[in-house]
């Protein structure tokens, strides 16, 4: 039985919902990286980034192989880096939105 697309997409975002899988991939943003270069970067133990690497991995939106004695990563698709640059984008917008209510708030309607 297949899975209703919004209900796809809700585990998509879901996959996201994590900060350490959101520095993940925007560190392969760069280009493949082995497992030491993202524990290099990113404050955790090697077990929690090994189980959000595995969450990228069953998801899709991550590529592993071997170099030598190297796990390489990758995004799978450059989707992903696009997916997350519009993330960027609305919320640079939201956070203007609301930069400009409290702005709003602070000096009150004209003539009050």
């Amino acid at each position: 039985m297949s899975v209703p697309l919004y209900q796809a997409k809700a585990e998509l975002f879901r996959t996201l919902g994590h900060p350490v899988r959101i520095r993940v991939l925007e560190l392969l943003q760069d280009g493949p990286k082995p497992v030491r270069d993202l524990l290099a970067a990113i404050d955790v133990e090697a077990s929690n980034l090994s189980q959000q690497l595995a969450v990228l991995r069953r998801a899709g939106m991550v590529s592993t192989w071997r170099d030598g004695p190297l796990v390489m990563y990758q995004l799978s698709t450059p989707d992903v880096a696009d997916l997350l640059a519009a993330g960027r984008r609305i919320l640079g917008a939201v956070l203007t939105d609301r930069d400009a209510l409290l702005d709003e708030l602070r000096t009150g309607p004209p003539g009050e």
